[in-house]
């Protein structure tokens, strides 16, 4: 006997047919942003050229984004190149519980970039709110620090858009639909790079 079930519930259908609208609804908004993905790229080529590093951080979803940005650049995204160096911030248990143990949560970030960063580096801080305590702290450290900061945000952009040299804001309420835009900028990001330094070669 299938385990699947033979009729599906209206209510549930229009979850689905209702998100999927709202989504493309707001694809065809996140248009707008197209010319500060591109220099958003254009910074992380740069930062890669000259031999450093990219350093992203985020809780939650973003903490996923971060891995999976920085996984596809030091693997590859669509075509076989050199590893770029890219590094999540999100990924040390015994670091981040060390950390939020000793100094509080809120230091998560900005103590690992005062201890990793170089002159150089760049910094991508990711927030659906950019409004979370942590990232905006790390952020205020990598100007201290002199680093290049990007943000990825949404809703209003909050405290993170006086922080960052380049702030992207998707102009949405809801998480998950800035979630989904967020990796989709994060691709664009990935492949606008590999291009650009693929030109390089």
């Amino acid at each position: 006997m299938s385990a699947l079930p033979s009729v599906i519930v209206p209510a549930r259908r229009n979850i689905f047919a209702s998100g999927l609208a709202s989504h493309r609804a707001l694809f065809e908004r996140i248009h707008a942003l197209q010319d500060d993905v591109e220099r958003a790229a254009e910074l992380m080529t740069q930062t890669l050229r000259r031999g450093r590093k990219l350093l992203l951080m985020g809780n939650g979803g973003s903490a996923a984004d971060c891995q999976h940005l920085a996984a596809e650049f030091t693997g590859r995204f669509q075509h076989e190149r050199r590893p770029l160096a890219a590094l999540a911030l999100t990924t040390d248990t015994s670091a981040l519980t060390c950390i939020g143990n000793d100094y509080g949560f809120e230091h998560v970030f900005a103590r690992q970039l005062q201890g990793l960063a170089q002159p150089g580096d760049c910094v991508i801080g990711i927030s659906t709110s950019g409004r979370s305590p942590n990232v905006l702290r790390a952020l205020d450290k990598a100007r201290e620090l002199g680093l290049t900061t990007i943000g990825l945000s949404g809703r209003d952009g909050g405290e993170m858009r006086a922080l960052c040299d380049l702030c992207l804001v998707v102009p949405h309420a809801d998480t998950a639909r800035i979630q989904e835009a967020h990796i989709f900028i994060g691709h664009s990001w990935c492949a606008l790079v590999e291009q650009a330094l693929a030109e390089d070669a």
